[in-house]
């Protein structure tokens, strides 16, 4: 009995013990698909231990996921948010567009002239059924992963092109960070074609709100929370700081609360975007932070899936990241003898995260010993002081203490390469080991959507279809940043901006505007237009 006791705190509860959803036919189909970045199993294991009891992620592990690209084993996060979300492979920095190169055992070629061409995400497509949609990221909502299931575009760091995209979207629910690159400015990620999104929402008619209280208090049903210019903090620093920031199991319940009331269904993404950033910076209370994090948000869609009975909620990290074991070089020879409370008891000395503790730290470094009791690191030696006084890099330098003094290890301050675990629940749900790609194709089928024909609707090949209609195209960049498709014949003009989903068409002198069913896609060599954009030639 003492045995299995164990062996379901370890997260292996008997598969019979679960309550699975029924398979309700006539209802509508929902997908909640979730995505913790950059989390090994060690993070799991780890926060699980931290915790002192299961998981809710340990009542659905059903099974794992195979992460490489279209060209290496160890991917970075925008081939891996686009195979999940298209059900293709692709390359290092590209989110949604095919891949050029393709060298990896097992994935098919793609054919030259496809290289970067626009495939069609199971968000569009649920999108197109008349599902309310919505995407939500504790990072900045452009980040690779949520924008993977949101845009189109050859690089992750086209912070312009993807938020302007999300904005034309019209997603029902958006929340997370980001604001900058949403309005004109200075900062890294502001806006250079001097658009304010901002506006763009309120025309939308989506509630814009920035803080917590504003996130609960609303009513709308279409809602875009901008809560940070950039990146949401981690959850350990939000609640020592009392920040007007939302966890990211409210902002998962709100999204549930507010897609659900729609009578065709809903698709919602969601993302733990820090553990991924952490376990770069080799921060394990950090990792801890957003593993706890993430999981509360599980448990949020698992009440909403089996209550439904009609939605399928999959959990997954897009890849590995460092390596992170229990258990380092302090540990090779008397493993044995070394308690739980070793590695956990040192961890819970800290109240922030090493971004959040150093963010108290004064300039003259005066404060140095209470920040560096923030991060667990008490009782400090004359000799460490001096040296993180002086030291020249000071967070890895704090990071790799707290790690030895938890027998913490980290193989890497990069992505790595293995399989990661498959949770999953409800009808249709994934199981055994598949490759990311699949998850992409589970939940299009579960929800009725046929994600060829999605993308053959929202992406075509603007030059060839118009040139093969009689009309003169070309692309205008007046504006460098803002170039315009522009098709024309006898006295027929009709303009495509990138990235929205409107067209302008001029006929007789007179212009008016037309909706698209999808964004127009520019890959810095073609246009790619909703098919919808071709009929207004008729």
């Amino acid at each position: 009995m003492a045995a299995a006791v164990a062996f379901s705190f370890l997260g292996f509860a008997e598969y019979n013990s679960l309550t699975e959803a029924k398979d309700k036919k006539n209802e509508p189909t929902n997908v909640i698909m979730m995505v913790m970045d950059g989390t090994s199993a060690g993070a799991t294991t780890l926060a699980r231990w931290y915790k002192g009891e299961n998981l809710a992620l340990d009542e659905i592990v059903i099974g794992g996921v195979r992460t490489h690209s279209a060209e290496s084993a160890i991917t970075d996060s925008a081939p891996a948010a686009t195979a999940l979300a298209t059900g293709h492979k692709s390359n290092d920095k590209i989110v949604g567009l095919l891949p050029e190169v393709v060298n990896t055992s097992g994935v098919a070629a793609v054919n030259p002239e496809d290289a970067y061409k626009p495939v069609a995400n199971v968000l569009e497509g649920a999108k197109l059924l008349g599902k309310s949609t919505g995407i939500i990221s504790t990072s900045e909502i452009q980040h690779a992963t949520p924008a993977g299931f949101s845009s189109h575009t050859a690089h992750r760091s086209n912070y312009q092109d993807i938020a302007e995209q999300q904005v034309y979207q019209e997603m029902d629910v958006v929340l997370g960070g980001g604001k900058e690159s949403l309005l004109p400015g200075t900062t890294k990620n502001s806006r250079v074609d001097n658009e304010d999104l901002t506006k763009v929402l309120d025309e939308k008619g989506y509630n814009f709100v920035e803080t917590r209280e504003e996130l609960l208090k609303t009513k709308s049903d279409k809602i875009w929370g901008a809560f940070a210019p950039s990146a949401l903090a981690y959850d350990f620093d939000r609640k020592a700081t009392s920040n007007s920031e939302p966890s990211l199991a409210e902002m998962t319940k709100k999204a549930i609360d507010t897609l659900s009331k729609d009578k065709d269904g809903f698709f919602l993404f969601i993302e733990g975007s820090k553990v991924d950033w952490a376990a770069h910076a080799n921060d394990t209370i950090g990792i801890i932070s957003d593993v706890l994090a993430f999981d509360d948000a599980v448990n949020e869609a698992l009440k909403f899936a089996k209550k439904d009975g009609n939605t399928m909620v999959i959990a997954v990290s897009d890849h590995g990241n460092s390596g992170i074991t229990m258990g380092n070089v302090n540990t090779n020879s008397n493993y044995p003898e070394i308690s739980v409370s070793a590695y956990v008891d040192p961890l819970k000395k800290a109240s922030m995260t090493i971004e959040g503790a150093l963010k108290q730290l004064k300039a003259d470094r005066s404060n140095m010993k209470e920040v560096a009791e923030l991060y667990g690191l008490d009782n400090l030696t004359a000799t460490e002081m001096e040296a993180l006084k002086t030291s020249k890099s000071l967070q890895a330098d704090m990071t790799k203490m707290l790690a030895n003094r938890a027998n913490i290890g980290f193989t890497t301050g990069g992505h790595t390469g293995e399989d990661v675990f498959l949770y999953a629940y409800g009808p249709s749900k994934p199981y055994g080991l598949v490759d990311n790609t699949d998850i992409a194709k589970t939940m299009a089928k579960f929800l009725g959507v046929n994600l060829n024909k999605t993308t053959d609707k929202l992406f075509v090949n603007a030059r060839e279809s118009f040139e093969k209609k009689g009309y003169k195209t070309r692309i205008d960049v007046t504006d460098e940043v803002n170039p315009v498709f522009i098709a024309e014949k006898q006295k027929i003009k009709i303009e495509l901006p990138v990235n929205k989903n409107v067209a302008y068409v001029t006929k007789n002198k007179k212009t008016y505007t037309k909706k698209l069913d999808g964004v127009t896609v520019y890959n810095s060599k073609d246009f790619y237009v909703s098919e919808a954009a071709l009929n207004l030639s008729k």
